[in-house]
């Protein structure tokens, strides 16, 4: 499209269905859920020892009632359309027999839904096997699914048997979220926390080895439709509805322009928002912002949605932002993997964020055109500040990882830790300064933040936003939709403190961080000495940072 500064008139907004592989049967159901937060903190479950398995899982030891699989799946993705699968849908749950069975009715052929299979090993208890995402054998971590039939008294077991990662927050008091459909209609009640005897073990012993999430249950209703989910979905025809409502808006889309950055694979839109005020960009830095590389992640998309909903508020600050600098947003960078209820890959059946820098512009068009656009940018203006929004399944809190490869001097490397430093003051309550880290991994370098680092955005941070909750401020409970929300606003408090021409904050933050980074090391504050002579691996541990899988392939 061409490009028009904000403040010109749009071109009405077109917002096509999302486009899917052509094997996967979609149903034609449109699934909403409605928005809610609860009215106190939900706490964390106690921890649960390791579970003894009480069988061996296998199909033998019970009755498969669902079984949905893409219909003979190549190796690689060749094409979509909208709607997926063309022709009649198949039925992949068991009919029930009469209206005395209790099985319940599983059903995942839906936007972000995930779940392969269900075996009823009991009366009330099923295993189930999550779907890898597409085109690999791995990554299964994301679910999102529909149970109907539900019965209110019995106690319900639910077994995940294929999770792939070797630790989880569910080992440390995270527990599912669960919606009923009759709760929202009658009491206006969203997704909850539930389950109890909440267990994260190892499962089969093969290579590589699976793990195991297992929860009990009640469900509020007989014959109730419910759904569970890992975090609080938000899929591409959420962000869509968004951004219609946005360029809807006469005082909103004055300042926020809407394009096309790329198609993906399949052929969805990857969106672009430019926000400043009118009257044109000259002299203004930029800020750029992204979401959902990975799309198990979506806790990022509802940070992504505070930040959006701030940055377009009729707040003096946000309007002090607008005046300021560029707003570059890509808020949803991998929507086939989020249409498809992937967990870390696109259609590539690769990691996006282990792509930036590679010439494939084809294969990963999101991550390339984002970089591109970066490095057009730089060109003709300074870029203050990256940040990739991204969600973590092993460590409580919000953190960052930036960027600090060692050999520069003593104020450039305070200055890498000064805005997270500033984040942990203005959200004491939800962001970790202790959990953040900084060293660059060789495994690392082809991620967004290093990427846009390397191209010369002295800031660069990937912003981990934790599946459970927070630990701090006196906190043990799991993050709502609220919570997330606020790191948006939060973010933006920030980025007006980093850079506030009145430099005390910034010098208070650099004393501050320079003190924390002796103490480190074991010397008093105040001793002085350069920091160009200590490598990052020194300053904190080697553990690996991200939330990555052992091997990406």
């Amino acid at each position: 499209q061409p490009w028009r500064s904000p403040g010109e008139p749009q071109a009405p907004f077109p917002l096509s269905p999302p486009r899917w592989p052509v094997e996967c049967e979609v149903i034609q159901e449109t699934i909403q859920h409605i928005e809610w937060v609860p009215p106190k903190p939900e706490p964390f479950c106690p921890p649960m020892g390791v579970e003894q398995p009480l069988y061996i899982l296998g199909e033998d030891q019970g009755t498969v009632v669902y079984h949905s699989s893409p219909a003979l799946q190549s190796s690689c993705f060749i094409r979509a359309r909208v709607g997926g699968a063309p022709g009649p849908l198949s039925s992949p749950a068991a009919p029930l027999k009469g209206p005395q069975d209790t099985t319940l009715l599983f059903e995942s052929r839906f936007e972000s839904g995930n779940l392969q299979k269900a075996i009823k090993v009991g009366p009330y208890e099923y295993v189930l096997m999550l779907r890898p995402d597409l085109y690999t054998a791995k990554h299964t971590q994301w679910f999102y699914f529909r149970v109907q039939n539900t019965r209110r008294e019995p106690l319900y077991r639910f077994t995940i048997a294929n999770m792939a990662k070797p630790k989880s927050l569910y080992g440390r008091g995270l527990q599912p979220l669960l919606y009923s459909q009759r709760d929202a209609q009658s009491r206006g009640i969203g997704w909850r926390r539930v389950g109890t005897d909440v267990r994260y073990s190892r499962g089969s012993a093969g290579e590589p080895p699976m793990f195991r999430l297992s929860w009990t249950v009640r469900f509020p209703h007989d014959d109730d439709t419910c759904f569970f989910a890992a975090c609080y979905p938000y899929t591409y025809s959420d962000l869509q509805r968004y951004l219609r409502a946005l360029a809807a808006d006469p005082a909103r889309s004055r300042y926020c322009r809407v394009q096309a950055l790329c198609r993906s694979l399949a052929g969805n839109t990857v969106y672009l928002l430019t926000i400043t005020s009118p009257g044109g960009t000259a002299g203004k830095r930029a800020v750029v912002a992204s979401a959902r590389a990975h799309p198990g992640e979506s806790g990022g998309s509802w940070a992504m949605r505070g930040f959006l909903d701030f940055l377009l508020s009729t707040h003096a600050d946000a309007r002090l932002l607008r005046r300021l600098f560029v707003f570059k947003v890509v808020p949803m960078l991998n929507p086939d993997g989020v249409v498809v209820g992937n967990s870390r890959c696109s259609l590539a059946g690769r990691d996006p964020n282990r792509a930036y820098g590679m010439a494939l512009p084809g294969s990963f068009p999101g991550v390339w055109h984002l970089r591109a656009m970066v490095q057009s940018v730089l060109a003709e203006q300074e870029v203050v500040l990256y940040c990739d929004f991204h969600g973590h399944s092993r460590k409580n809190n919000v953190f960052v990882y930036g960027c600090d490869a060692g050999g520069d001097g003593t104020g450039t490397r305070l200055r890498q830790r000064v805005f997270p430093l500033m984040l942990s003051k203005n959200a004491p309550d939800k962001f970790s300064f202790s959990s953040c880290k900084f060293q660059v991994q060789k495994s690392k370098e082809r991620t967004g933040r290093v990427s846009m680092w390397r191209l010369g955005v002295s800031h660069s941070y990937t912003l981990e936003v934790a599946f459970s909750g927070s630990t701090l401020g006196g906190r043990s409970s799991h993050f709502s939709v609220e919570d997330l929300e606020s790191l948006g606003r939060l973010l933006c408090d920030t980025l007006l403190d980093f850079c506030d021409p009145v430099p005390a904050k910034l010098h208070q933050c650099l004393v501050e961080a320079d003190a924390l980074l002796q103490r480190q090391m074991g010397r008093q504050p105040g001793s002085g000495g350069s920091w160009s002579d200590v490598s990052p691996s020194e300053l904190e541990s080697s553990t690996s940072g991200s939330d990555s899988s052992v091997s990406d392939g």
